[in-house]
């Protein structure tokens, strides 16, 4: 591609962290859920922006790839377009906005409508990657708590929501056990996207850029969100469908239209929405 900057290591980083960041996720893969250390590296982006994400994208990607970013589910927004040019001129790869046409997605904050595929691989982004931080702050005591399986605080928090509001109020990095083990937080995607982690048969990766943890899910694993017999998981719901493209089955955002507070919803993944609207009678998710 013209626009490829010289100069740098293809995607950017050297080598050698590529290759120390791949025995990281070699080790989060063989060990589902559980958070493994790396020596993150400084990026031209500030915390907060992807770096953990950026940096496992850097170290898989390779000239066959076709890459696709996503922020909130949106391939317009200025995350997105950002790191999409970032990988652009520093590995000269070929970029995507179809979900179906990607082999590695990157995202911030949702998981893709369309179901994806064995040979796909899906990066989050995440601020946070230890559940148990709002509970119990010190690192040392948290590790513990995951090694003994202590995890009972974390049902005491849903416990006390369900006291207080009379349902689980958590409607974003809600909570999840992965293989009937490690709990572990999914990133900040709502819960409406938690049962499509469960069995999913692309790689899942997960990045934490300023804490320095990598974690992954292997394809087909198992992942059930932390819930109570009398009072079961289950997702957010919304009264009409999508403005744009009618759709009931997927994650809608509320767009104010006016001063009058005149509303409408629709689709939070944009490339699902198109697909819709190109083809009305057959869906992505068919």
């Amino acid at each position: 591609m013209s626009d490829v900057l010289s100069g740098y290591n293809p995607g950017y980083l050297d080598e050698q962290t590529k290759r120390m960041i791949r025995r990281a996720i070699l080790k989060g893969v063989a060990i589902p859920g559980y958070q493994v250390p790396f020596g993150g590296r400084e990026m031209p982006m500030p915390y907060g922006w992807g770096t953990g994400g950026i940096q496992l994208t850097a170290s898989v990607i390779g000239d066959a790839d076709m890459l696709k970013v996503i922020d909130q589910g949106a391939d317009d927004t200025t995350n997105a377009v950002s790191i999409r040019r970032f990988f652009r001129r520093v590995a000269g790869v070929a970029t995507t906005e179809r979900t179906r046409e990607a082999t590695l997605i990157q995202t911030r904050h949702r998981i893709p409508e369309t179901p994806l595929r064995e040979d796909q691989i899906l990066i989050y982004q995440v601020p946070i990657p230890e559940p148990l931080r709002f509970i119990e702050p010190r690192e040392t005591e948290t590790r513990k708590m995951h090694a003994l399986e202590e995890y009972g605080v974390m049902q005491v928090k849903l416990y006390e929501d369900i006291a207080r509001y009379g349902h689980i109020a958590t409607t974003y990095a809600y909570p999840v056990k992965v293989n009937d083990r490690y709990v572990m937080d999914p990133s900040p995607i709502p819960k409406f996207d938690n049962p499509k982690m469960h069995m999913m048969p692309a790689l899942q990766l997960f990045g934490a850029g300023r804490e320095k943890r990598i974690y992954a899910l292997p394809p087909y694993t198992r992942v059930v969100s932390l819930d109570f017999d009398d009072h079961p998981f289950s997702v957010q719901q919304w009264e009409q469908p999508c403005a744009l493209c009618g759709s009931r089955s997927s994650y809608l955002d509320e767009v104010v239209l006016d001063d009058q507070g005149n509303r409408m919803f629709v689709c939070s993944d944009t490339d699902y929405c198109q697909q819709r609207l190109a083809s009305p009678t057959e869906t992505p998710h068919s």
